[in-house]
């Protein structure tokens, strides 16, 4: 029986699987990190928007905040999978194709934004409500305030949730692969689930695994070394 699993698994796991393997690795850490940059450079804004905008913050507007809120919600409510389709038009319009790691990038970055709003308008929320009045007394402006004291002070916070939805995105990225996304997530469904290649599935499973653990390590030291509160 011990003979048989070792010839399974050589059979499965020949030189020109790890190379796929190693390709499918590296598609993947390209989709999530791409996609979380992406989504940062979006989320991260709009969120700061949605907090300053909120009753007696720096920025007050009642209708701002409530139309950002709406638009924050409705893009976390909806399940990435149905997401993922329905921007297909989207998708290809954008890249020409709805296949492969960079069409993939699309919905995953777009899917991820709202996500990386809320998780930043709450960051800011842990602020020391004297924070904004220390910076009003020294002279800041509002740019200032947000700038200098806001963000510094939430940078720990900040740090973790970008983490979380890195790790989220990795996640998500295996979903991309019933699309034809690229990555692990392909990998295991295209040889490891429709050719029954058994080690295939479950080697790409420990891989996406071990990138979130990594990450996520990367990520708490990182938010650690800001944090001088």
């Amino acid at each position: 029986m011990f003979d048989s699993l070792i010839a399974d698994f050589t059979s499965q796991l020949t030189p020109k699987m790890w190379e796929m393997v190693a390709l499918s690795s590296w598609e993947t850490v390209y989709m999530s990190f791409a996609a979380t940059f992406l989504a940062v450079i979006i989320g991260l804004p709009l969120g700061i928007i949605t907090f300053i905008t909120g009753k007696g913050r720096i920025l007050a507007n009642r209708r701002v905040h409530y139309i950002l809120n709406i638009i924050i919600n409705i893009g976390r409510s909806i399940p990435f999978i149905i997401l993922l389709i329905i921007l297909l038009p989207f998708t290809r319009l954008l890249v020409g194709t709805t296949l492969g790691t960079t069409a993939a990038i699309i919905p995953l970055s777009i899917a991820a934004m709202p996500f990386v709003a809320r998780l930043t308008s709450n960051a800011l929320m842990e602020i020391p409500p004297g924070l904004t009045e220390t910076g009003k007394a020294m002279g800041a402006t509002n740019c200032q305030i947000i700038m200098k004291f806001y963000l510094p002070e939430a940078l720990p916070t900040l740090i973790n949730g970008i983490t979380l939805t890195l790790v989220t995105l990795i996640g998500y990225s295996a979903m991309a692969g019933i699309v034809g996304g690229g990555g692990l997530g392909n990998l295991a469904i295209s040889y490891g689930e429709h050719r029954n290649m058994v080690y295939v599935k479950w080697l790409s499973t420990i891989i996406i695994v071990a990138i979130v653990m990594l990450s996520q390590k990367l990520g708490d030291d990182l938010a650690k070394r800001v944090d001088h509160r």
